[in-house]
């Protein structure tokens, strides 16, 4: 069953009658007969070929899939915020929004224009607000659009958690983990944490979004990322994500192997300020930490000519240069071993970055995504 599928009349018939235990507490909340409601929880339970309730002389008694179901279409209803919204009008607008227009949601989706533009109008009026707005021949999202949108890709999120979990009742793991993967991770952890969680669940798809925390973070609270693996900041803002640390990393000081100060008897903080940098830009963790680093040995901070945070341009950087660079010694352990670069030194023992996951505040990991919690915790309790 795919969740486009699902009736959100359904699912908020199945929501009353799991919390309230009777047909007639729905048919009255939502002005329905009790047969209609009786009709929806049926064809429910029919898309998805499991039972979601138990005939008891008192009532209805949810059955594990039924509360699974029921938490998780309660979530999600409440992100899209108003019974008016119908499965269609969440599907166009969605597909309007990805797909950059009504002509891509056409193709994306193979729904007629005129009827992504009916649904997507339609929601506008149930909502009270303009979603979209014509700008030339473009069509963009209005500020009310964006949030909106926000909230029904967290909606989505909830019902793809949900048949992920009843897929799991069944006997059979589906779904995957979007995971965003900032640069620190892809060495050691983000690798071993994969494979331990794919021997373990072979049939649960991993799929790595690359990019710096600016990059991914937005994705995040937008449920089109589960997490974030990386270095954690010192604070968010809006306090709707939540920083989980797993271990401190220690940065050292790198160059090109034959690089003059592998020579030198007195490799110093000003020593090392003689020389140019590549290093992350600022507003990162690494580069406020590298400031310190001078600023606390009283030593003006050196030049940074190239801002980066690839560590394949950064290791290029160095080879064919006398730039220096800090470095996690797990992002490089390549090159030292195979002794293109050299560690130069350590450094101040206050110099550390937090890594660990980020999270949307909230967020409910399906058995499968806190399997690969499980996993990141193990790993980095071998680094």
């Amino acid at each position: 069953m795919n969740y486009w599928d699902f009736n959100l009349r359904h699912l908020r018939a199945h929501g009353i009658v799991a919390r309230a235990g009777s047909i007639s507490a729905a048919a009255r909340t939502m002005g329905l007969t009790q047969p209609a409601i009786t009709e929806a929880l049926a064809r429910l339970e029919d898309r998805l070929g499991l039972a979601l309730f138990d005939r008891i002389p008192s009532g209805m008694l949810p059955t594990e899939a039924g509360q699974l179901l029921a938490a998780r279409a309660d979530a999600a209803l409440a992100h899209l915020g108003s019974p008016r919204v119908t499965m269609a009008q969440f599907r166009a607008l969605l597909a309007v929004a990805e797909g950059g227009g009504y002509a891509g949601a056409s193709l994306a989706t193979g729904l007629a224009e005129p009827s992504l533009h009916r649904a997507v109008h339609d929601l506008s009026v149930a909502l009270r607000r303009m979603l979209v707005e014509r700008r030339g021949r473009n069509v963009v999202l209005t500020a009310a659009g964006k949030r909106t949108v926000r909230a029904f890709r967290l909606a989505r999120a909830e019902l793809i958690a949900a048949l992920s979990e009843l897929d799991t009742l069944r006997g059979r793991e589906s779904g995957r983990i979007t995971i965003g993967a900032m640069p620190l991770s892809r060495a050691r952890l983000l690798p071993s944490a994969i494979m331990a969680f794919h021997r373990a669940h072979p049939s649960i798809i991993a799929a790595i979004v690359e990019g710096s925390h600016a990059e991914l973070i937005e994705p995040l609270r937008d449920g089109e990322l589960d997490l974030l693996v990386g270095a954690l900041r010192s604070a968010e803002a809006g306090g709707d994500v939540v920083q989980q640390p797993l271990f401190d990393d220690h940065p050292i000081v790198v160059s090109r192997a034959g690089h003059p100060l592998t020579k030198a008897k007195k490799r110093d903080i000003a020593a090392l300020a003689r020389y140019p940098w590549t290093i992350a830009a600022p507003g990162t963790p690494l580069r406020a930490q590298w400031e310190k680093m001078f600023a606390d040995a009283g030593v003006s901070v050196p030049e940074v000519p190239v801002e980066c945070g690839s560590v394949m341009t950064i290791r290029q950087i160095l080879l064919e240069s006398d730039f220096l660079t800090l470095l996690s010694r797990d992002q490089v352990s390549v090159e030292l071993e195979a002794g293109w670069l050299v560690k130069l030194c350590d450094t101040p023992p206050g110099l550390k970055r937090t890594i660990g996951i980020t999270t949307r505040t909230g967020w409910r990991p399906t058995a499968a995504q806190q399997g690969f919690l499980a996993a990141l915790q193990n790993c980095s309790e071998t680094l």
